[in-house]
């Protein structure tokens, strides 16, 4: 077997959130306290990967979306989650799209101080500009063409990523929901509501992810997240990445952090579509739910998995954050951490 890797995606590794243990309203400076702890915590458990739990953001995605230019948000319309009656607003795009001014580099500055292993931070994919709005949320006096608009997210992001790189940043990692979506037929449905092609796509999201990551540079590893939606326990999509797999293995990111942690996600076989030498992270280990899963059951299906990709190119963490937005799913910290340390169990096991 292989040691543990020794450089980004780890071969234990986690998507980013961690459960606040702090009110929505709390000021920086304590969530500075908590950071320092929660990175403390990580350290101890044996995570290579540190990151700020996301206790610096309120949303995984909206609090660096609305931040750049030609961004607003507004409710939530289409597909929502369900067993929650509380849903997250989505972004709509009302102006030109730019990277005007830094966003959330003050954060990953204050967590690389930190820690002496790898920061690792996370913010939403170009994609999540259009996946939920569509063509219907974005303004056609701004983009009459959506190959423009398309076009200005690469450049936004290529600009964001810079500004990262600049900082000293060396693992990035784009979370992305619109993949799983459209695996899932109501989510297809929606977009054709929306006026999009849901067909079309996976491959114009890869093509713009391709573009923003193209001037990343040597030493800095960049992934991608995805999965079903993550808001209080719940999920919005169902279905398997078969339908979305060899475009979004297109995407040319470093690694793949794929859900894996129900039925709902479907089986491992769509990981044959993965590039040769690319690191692909299961997702084996819900943070939907406290019952903390078997190590024997997750070793098998690694084993598994490993059936369609080497297993030296595998890594495991859990499916999603544990707290994407800042009210938190519903487990307790002590089951969130109980869940970190079986990742790290699990990995020293396998790769040992």
């Amino acid at each position: 077997m292989k040691p543990a890797r020794l450089q980004p995606p780890f071969r234990a590794d986690q998507v980013g959130s961690l459960l606040r243990p702090f009110p929505k309203e709390t000021p920086t400076e304590e969530r500075r306290k908590a950071i320092r702890e929660v990175v403390a915590r990580q350290e101890a458990i044996g995570l290579q990967g540190i990151t700020d739990g996301e206790f610096s953001r309120d949303w995984w995605h909206l609090d660096f979306l609305a931040r750049l230019e030609g961004v607003s948000l507004k409710a939530l319309s289409g597909p929502a989650f369900g067993g929650t009656g509380e849903q997250p607003p989505i972004p709509a795009i009302t102006g030109k799209l730019r990277y005007g001014k830094s966003i959330m580099v003050e954060d990953f500055v204050f967590l690389k101080s930190l820690t002496s292993r790898v920061a690792k931070f996370c913010i939403p994919s170009p994609s999540m500009l259009h996946m939920r709005p569509g063509r219907a949320g974005i303004s056609r006096e701004a983009y009459p063409d959506l190959e423009e608009f398309f076009a200005d997210a690469a450049t936004a992001y290529r600009d964001a990523i810079a500004a990262f790189a600049a900082a000293g940043c060396t693992y990035l990692q784009l979370d992305d929901t619109s993949f799983a979506y459209l695996c899932d037929a109501k989510m297809r449905e929606a977009c054709r509501r929306n006026g999009d092609d849901p067909e079309k796509l996976p491959a114009i999201y890869a093509r713009t992810i391709k573009k923003a990551i193209s001037e990343k540079p040597a030493g800095m590893t960049i992934t991608m997240h995805t999965c079903r939606g993550n808001f209080m326990s719940a999920w919005v999509a169902e279905g398997g990445y078969e339908s979305v797999a060899e475009a979004m293995f297109s995407s040319g990111v470093d690694g793949y952090f794929m859900e894996f942690d129900t039925a709902r996600a479907g089986g491992f076989e769509p990981l044959r579509h993965a590039p040769e030498g690319k690191k692909v992270v299961l997702g084996l280990i819900s943070t939907k739910t406290a019952a903390l899963e078997q190590k024997a059951e997750i070793i098998r299906r690694i084993e598994d998995a490993a059936k369609f990709v080497p297993l030296e190119d595998l890594c495991i963490s859990p499916q999603c954050g544990f707290s994407s937005t800042h009210h938190g799913n519903k487990l307790s910290r002590d089951d969130q951490w109980r869940k970190l340390e079986l990742v790290v169990e699990v990995a020293a096991d396998v790769w040992r």
